[in-house]
């Protein structure tokens, strides 16, 4: 699925969301029901401040009934034990129909989020349907393995479903990094138990309702909107789970580590946070494309993305030029209405998030970095305490505040490196182990340095690049385990070996 941004042009987007009915309940064995204890909570589109709806805020009851409804089906077998080319099947019927309904989760995500609806519609929602596509073309394309033994045994690993697999998804990117979840575990012949975050529920809970009528059955697939501290931590204590994947923060990927140990070791992935940096030589090949590739892998997505490039680390010979650039491209960037097709930076998810972001930029001028962009006043369509410009501190070590701590904002540090030695320091000089980036016309050089980042993914030559057929994750502070490719299976598999005797 591919949607040129003009696509969102030809909509008015602004009626589209007046007239915007969305599901607000949980969607548990088969069918939609709200809570419980019957209690909601408030999902707030960010430009505007207004509720859009109230959603079941799920509990540990609810909890429960999803992981029993998610159980029985995975016993019943009618998903875990089918042929996986009918597996196969049901899920390409799921991604026809995320894909027949793309204009409606570009809205949910838009209005949930604050983010600008030609990005919903052209990126996010085209990554969530290819990402379900792929998983779907390899549920039938896995095979297991036969070890090589004497001739008298036959001994067998097969990849085998867990059974429950629970997945905990940020608000950043809600359909997309739900969908890297749950479509490799439906396809492994799992059922799921999909909690998002209270920011932006809306586009899961319409997930609930496309499932159901692709074919999976009922039990398979199901949705808990509610807080982390409830229905979150209730998932990660649940019994019942036999796995655990999980994007957001590191602080919580931490507490989700620890009730899996306190309840039954479930397997655990983590992506976690990342402080990547960006590392631009003196040899960069092509500088304007450098420049322009920084700011966007700072900046998209009102720089809430975990793998940004927010340390920017330049080589002396090329620091002035390249910041009088960059500086200058960065002031373009203006915030505006997310309805709007022309927008390309939208508002930050949450006004109490968008403060936790000012705090930050304001310990950065408090430790003695020199901001160069991102003072101005609020633009038309966003609330000023939902709006941040980009900012880009200059002057910055890396052992202030703003290099050390993810901001998840956009705010880019720029660190300065006498040489290639000394950037290298500089980008493993931090907790986070998420990605990095080189920019060096000399690829010798670049593989070379590639080995002595300790990070997870390394670009060369461009930043925030990827495809669902490679594997995404970190090490250190960042997590574990790999979203998207094959390696994705591992999450929400495991290896079983059969051990035959021959020789009677």
């Amino acid at each position: 699925m591919t949607v040129h941004p003009q696509a969102a042009a030809c909509k008015n987007w602004r009626e589209a969301a007046s007239v915007l009915n969305p599901g607000t309940q949980a969607f548990i064995d088969g069918e939609y029901r709200p809570a419980r204890s019957g209690a909601t909570f408030p999902t707030v589109n960010p430009a505007t401040g207004s509720i859009i709806a109230h959603v079941a805020a799920c509990g540990a009851t609810d909890v429960d009934d999803a992981v029993v409804a998610a159980t029985r089906a995975f016993s019943a077998g009618h998903w875990a034990n089918a042929a996986p080319a009918a597996r196969k099947a049901v899920l390409q019927r799921f991604a026809d129909l995320v894909e027949a309904d793309a204009e409606s989760f570009a809205l949910l995500e838009t209005l949930d989020m604050g983010k600008p609806i030609r990005d919903s519609l052209s990126i996010d929602v085209p990554a969530a349907v290819r990402c379900l596509r792929w998983f779907a073309e390899a549920t039938d394309k896995l095979y297991d393995e036969i070890a090589p033994t004497h001739g008298d045994a036959l001994a067998m690993i097969r990849r085998t479903p867990v059974g429950v697999v629970a997945a905990i998804v940020p608000w950043n990117f809600p359909l997309v990094t739900a969908m890297t979840k749950i479509a490799p575990a439906l396809a492994a012949g799992n059922s799921v138990v999909l909690k998002p975050s209270e920011l932006s529920p809306l586009s899961a809970i319409r997930l609930g309702q496309l499932a159901s009528e692709a074919g999976l059955p009922n039990g398979v697939f199901n949705v808990v909107p509610g807080v982390g501290p409830e229905a979150g931590k209730a998932l990660a204590l649940h019994e019942g789970v036999a796995a655990l994947s999980f994007t957001g923060s590191t602080a919580v990927g931490k507490l989700l580590m620890g009730y899996a140990g306190r309840s039954n070791l479930k397997k655990v992935s983590l992506e976690c946070g990342g402080k990547s940096a960006n590392i631009v030589l003196a040899d960069c090949p092509d500088i304007d494309r450098a420049v322009e590739a920084a700011a966007m892998g700072a900046f998209h997505n009102q720089g809430q993305i975990c793998n940004a490039g927010t340390r920017l680390i330049l080589e002396r010979p090329i620091r002035d030029v390249f910041l009088e650039k960059l500086v200058a491209l960065t002031r373009t960037f203006l915030p505006g209405d997310p309805l709007l097709p022309e927008t390309r930076f939208g508002a930050m998810a949450s006004a109490a998030h968008a403060a936790r972001v000012r705090d930050f930029i304001g310990k950065g001028i408090g430790e003695g970095a020199q901001r160069l962009t991102g003072e101005g006043p609020a633009l038309p369509g966003i609330l000023p305490e939902s709006c941040i410009r980009p900012t880009i501190f200059a002057g910055v070590s890396n052992a202030m505040t703003i290099a050390r701590e993810e901001i998840f904002g956009p705010v880019l540090s720029v660190i300065d490196a006498a040489d290639m030695d000394e950037a290298i320091t500089i980008a493993n000089d931090s907790p986070y182990g998420l990605a990095a980036a080189i920019w060096t016309r000399n690829l010798s050089r670049a593989l070379k340095i590639e080995r002595r980042l300790d990070t997870g993914l390394v670009w060369i030559n461009t930043v925030r690049v990827g495809d669902i057929t490679v594997p995404f994750g970190g090490v250190k502070a960042s997590g574990n385990g790999r979203d998207k490719s094959l390696h994705a299976f591992d999450n929400v598999t495991h290896r079983k070996s059969v051990w035959a005797d021959l020789s009677a």
